[in-house]
């Protein structure tokens, strides 16, 4: 139940708490007061599209928050334990537009706008000044059958099923496609691997063979230095092993009459050791310098030809090598795509067995919720004054020669919402035969049967909380009063909040509020007020002779007001789910 709702800078509204009670709440005020205004910040704070639009003039920002008691509802407890929020019996949800964007909070933790669309869809029921001409439009009836309990279920599973068809036929159409395109494209692999394949990249080859042709390329000039090393180490009439024998007997001499040279000696003699077997080194290396042009012809030429497969792929030697076996891969899958179509075939025509099962089933549950709904309807209309009503619900198979499925020896379509066709048909009149509903009510008729279905659907999903935005479209007199006393009945099993303009639907509140708006300050503002008892007969007899209130507009308010007391007890808090 929605224990209050507090706005802030959000189109006319300065700032503003009303404190709806348990049962009919009626709010009511002149055309362009901002009654829709305050139902519309109600609906933000549900979760619906913000516009930054409805920041009031000069401000910040727009805030919206509304106080709700859920009690232990174990569906919203799940919704916030998987936003990582804190669970509460009573929740203050809060919305805030800012020119860049908007924030949503849960007990001021913050979270995704849509957590708080979630828990309004589990809390709320939010019927706006246009929603009954959506029974104008025969695909919201499927919407209407399919909020009843009996048939959710049936529609989860197929939804599931039908999910799982969709997943496996993208599978098989990917996989068909891409067998058009490898043949397409085998003769070019074909030829591709044979070219790479003669060539046969490799990328440690390819490191060795430029290390192999630096030294090929330069193997004179390293026999040519490493001689010279040689020479001047060891062969030649003044070498450097007999200066360093020479150079080093010296520095034992002066080391033996000066200590200062004794630290030269260890130095000179670890240099004489390194230098011996830098030549030594250079001895050997000649010995193993490989004079080979044949090699290095070969070389050049191997790398020629690597060079052009890089140039002409536009591939690393690395990617080169990847891409071969990418090739491999794909000519081998080419051999084998009628296998792997053959098992998608066959898994699609398994799913589709499971998927004609569950579309049988959805069907029967929909006739079967559809009769029991009729039944229902009719009860309900007869107290909102269609004394003579039949309806019906006729759910037909969506034939289709395309269709997936074959029932009855015809094919029918399947779409996420099942292979039904889904109709509402009525007869208002004694003795006509029904017709198609989007054709035949009137205005006055659709109101009061969009609130038998609000009623029916109300109790069906426990919702604890109803809304009308004006659902006394095109209704007045004897008929008004019925849907107030319908409203004011179902009132008990949920709290309401209503706008209207009828003052036989605003005598049956159990808390009645008036919204206005004055200038102030060159600011026009709206405001709220809770009407006392006195106030609220004295609104219902505006609403019945206008701005002008007379004594005997007064008296049938009152009469009005009080014999609605006598026949419908106020509802206490307890009386109305959470």
């Amino acid at each position: 139940m929605i224990e209050s709702i507090y706005v802030k800078d959000f189109a006319l509204i300065d700032e503003l708490e009303v404190n709806p009670g348990a049962g009919l709440n009626i709010i009511t005020g002149q055309t362009g007061a901002g009654k829709s205004i305050l139902i519309g910040a109600l609906n933000m704070i549900l979760g619906e599209r913000a516009d930054t639009d409805t920041i009031r003039h000069g401000a910040q920002k727009a805030v919206a928050e509304a106080l709700i008691r859920v009690g232990n509802n174990d569906q919203i407890r799940k919704v916030l334990e998987e936003a990582e929020v804190e669970f509460r019996n009573v929740l203050i949800l809060r919305r805030e537009i800012r020119s860049a964007a908007s924030r949503a909070f849960v007990n001021d933790t913050p979270v995704p706008v849509g957590v708080l669309k979630k828990i309004g869809d589990l809390l709320v029921d939010l019927h706006g000044q246009h929603d009954h001409q959506l029974l104008l439009k025969e695909e919201h009836h499927r919407e209407v059958v399919d909020g009843l309990q009996q048939v959710r279920p049936h529609l989860e599973a197929w939804q599931q099923q039908y999910r799982e068809v969709v997943a496996i036929r993208k599978s098989l159409s990917t996989l068909r496609k891409q067998e058009k395109d490898l043949q397409e494209k085998q003769e070019l692999y074909r030829f591709q691997l044979k070219e790479l394949e003669t060539v046969q990249p490799d990328v440690e080859e390819y490191e060795q063979m430029e290390q192999e042709m630096r030294l090929l390329d330069n193997a004179e000039e390293l026999d040519q230095k490493a001689a010279l090393v040689v020479q001047a180490g060891s062969e030649s009439e003044v070498n450097i092993e007999d200066l360093l024998t020479i150079m080093g007997t010296a520095l034992e001499d002066l080391a033996a009459i000066e200590n200062g040279f004794e630290g030269y000696v260890q130095e000179f003699n670890a240099a004489r050791i390194s230098i011996r077997e830098a030549v030594r080194f250079a001895e050997r290396y000649r010995s193993g310098i490989e004079f080979n042009p044949q090699r290095l012809e070969f070389l050049r030429k191997r790398q020629s030809d690597l060079r052009k497969l890089e140039k002409k792929y536009g591939k690393s030697i690395e990617e080169l090598c990847e891409y071969m076996n990418e090739l491999r891969s794909n000519l081998n899958l080419a051999d084998n795509y009628d296998i792997e179509i053959e098992k998608l075939e066959n898994k699609v025509a398994q799913a589709l067995d499971v998927l004609k099962e569950k579309a049988t089933k959805l069907h029967e549950a929909r006739v079967n919720a559809s009769q029991k709904l009729g039944e229902q309807i009719v009860g309900e209309l007869q107290k909102l004054g269609i004394v003579h009503a039949r309806f019906e619900t006729r759910v037909d198979w969506l034939v289709d020669t395309g269709g997936w499925i074959e029932i009855d020896e015809q094919r029918v379509a399947c779409t996420e919402f099942g292979s039904d066709d889904v109709r509402f048909f009525i007869s208002t009149n004694k003795g006509e035969v029904p017709k198609p509903l989007s054709k035949t009510a009137s205005g006055g008729e659709i109101s009061r049967i969009m609130l038998a279905l609000k009623s029916i659907l109300a109790m069906e999903q426990s919702l604890p909380v109803m809304i009308f935005d004006e659902i006394d479209t095109g209704i007045s007199g004897e008929v008004a009063e019925q849907v107030g006393q319908t409203m004011r009945r179902l009132a008990t099993k949920c709290q309401i909040l209503a706008i209207t303009h009828q003052p036989q639907i605003a005598s049956q509140a159990h808390h009645h509020f008036k919204v206005s708006k004055q200038e102030e300050k060159e600011r026009t503002i709206t405001y709220i007020h809770k009407l006392d008892n006195e106030e609220h007969i004295r609104e219902v007899a505006t609403l019945m002779s206008g701005a002008k209130v007379s004594e005997a507009a007064l008296k049938s308010a009152r009469e009005l007001v009080e014999s609605v007391s006598l026949n419908y007890a106020p509802p206490s808090d307890g009386d109305v789910k959470p």
